[in-house]
């Protein structure tokens, strides 16, 4: 008889779910700046390190940015780093987080993903992650708490792996994510240890410390450049390789670039990121019981983008309909604009909808509505749902 592992199971909102596996994952050094709907994760952090269940040093800083740069310096000399944002303070990182991609310094960032102003608001979609797609990060993005907790432990892994070495942004729905609570399964601390050893490695060398500024010639920094896009590549492998890893120790099979979920035998697919995947789904069982052959591509890995899987699961349908929570005023949604790209040279009609900016309500009915639309002909190449 097989032996079912009982697994340790708390009821966790999303920001404490991430700070429960940020404490597992030992950081040394955390930089700490509040903004909603991230704030209460660092408030967790603090109160481990105040317990004594997690011993680093947290670092009361004044901004975002410094938040960033303070991190930055204590990763390049060897320490295993960690910080959270959201929206404006994201942007407010913004030149960091370039000096962070760029120099490749291995972080994790949390992204509790929030509309940018203006106008102001405080809730959900996905401009302020997706914009950052061009910073040479890693960027992956959770479907519920459960993911959150999981991904986190995995983006400290993924940004360490000598093949790899490169900060990580890991992104999950402000306040759909951050302030619901979930039955969460964790890891025991044995496990997370095993599965994530101490960094063994800093980028300078203290037997000889020197300053030097970071200006390249244009030679150089072609080749600079270059080297970071082969990492990028080559950090697929390695993110599925590790995903694979995890999956052993934790016993959920639900890993990978993507997630293909009743796609295998559609004719019609959403292509969704983040939270709403799960509407998704529910979209998709409803369309069955009509007869309609709908699945769903769930992109779980933004940047590198997982181009090759786009293509393998979408290239036989007879109809694609991609839902952006963020937009590329312009040019149109941000990730229909990658699965367009994905899929070009072949006959697969391609449908974007742009919805949920500012945290408009999205649910499997408007899922529903937009098939039943595609499959009869009435919906528009781009459609908003306002």
């Amino acid at each position: 008889m097989t032996q079912i592992l009982k697994r340790k199971a708390l009821a966790l909102v999303g920001n404490h779910a991430v700070a429960y596996a940020v404490k597992q994952a030992k950081p040394q050094v955390l930089a700490v700046f509040p903004i909603t709907p991230q704030t209460t994760m660092l408030e967790k952090l603090a109160e481990y390190i105040s317990s004594g269940e997690l011993k680093a040093e947290l670092v009361r800083i004044e901004s975002e940015h410094s938040a960033l740069a303070t991190i930055y310096g204590a990763a390049v000399a060897g320490a295993r780093v960690f910080t959270a944002t959201a929206s404006q303070g994201l942007l407010y990182m913004g030149e960091m987080i370039y000096w962070a991609g760029g120099q490749r310094v291995p972080m994790v960032a949390a992204v509790a993903t929030r509309a940018i102003a203006e106008p102001w608001s405080i809730w959900d979609d996905h401009q302020d992650f997706m914009s950052k797609r061009d910073a040479v990060w890693i960027q992956i993005m959770a479907e519920n708490v459960q993911e959150a907790y999981d991904l986190t432990l995995q983006a400290f892994r993924i940004s360490e792996d000598e093949r790899v070495i490169m900060p990580v942004m890991m992104g999950f729905d402000g306040f759909i994510l951050t302030h619901t609570m979930e039955r969460v399964e964790v890891l025991e601390d044995y496990e997370v240890d095993s599965f994530l050893p101490p960094r063994q490695f800093n980028l300078i060398d203290f037997s000889d410390p020197v300053g030097v500024g970071p200006i390249a010639q244009p030679d150089e920094y072609m080749r600079i450049r270059y080297e970071a896009m082969k990492a990028m590549e080559r950090a697929k492998l390695v993110i599925e390789e590790i995903m694979r890893e995890y999956e052993k120790i934790s016993g959920r099979k639900q890993y990978g670039l993507v997630e293909c979920y009743k796609c295998e035998d559609a004719k019609y697919a959403f292509v969704t990121m983040g939270a709403w995947s799960g509407d998704a789904k529910v979209a998709v069982d409803r369309l069955r019981d009509q007869g309609i052959e709908a699945g769903l591509l769930k992109i779980r890995v933004f940047r590198p983008f997982p181009r090759e899987k786009v293509k393998e699961y979408l290239r036989s349908m007879k109809g694609v309909i991609i839902f952006d929570r963020a937009v590329s005023f312009g040019s149109g949604g941000i990730l229909a604009n990658e699965v367009k790209s994905s899929l070009y040279g072949l006959e697969v009609p391609v449908y974007s909808v742009v919805a949920g900016l500012g945290g408009k309500d999205v649910r499997p009915l408007h899922f529903q509505k937009v098939m039943e639309d595609l499959i009869e002909g009435r919906l528009e190449e781009e459609r908003w749902l306002l």
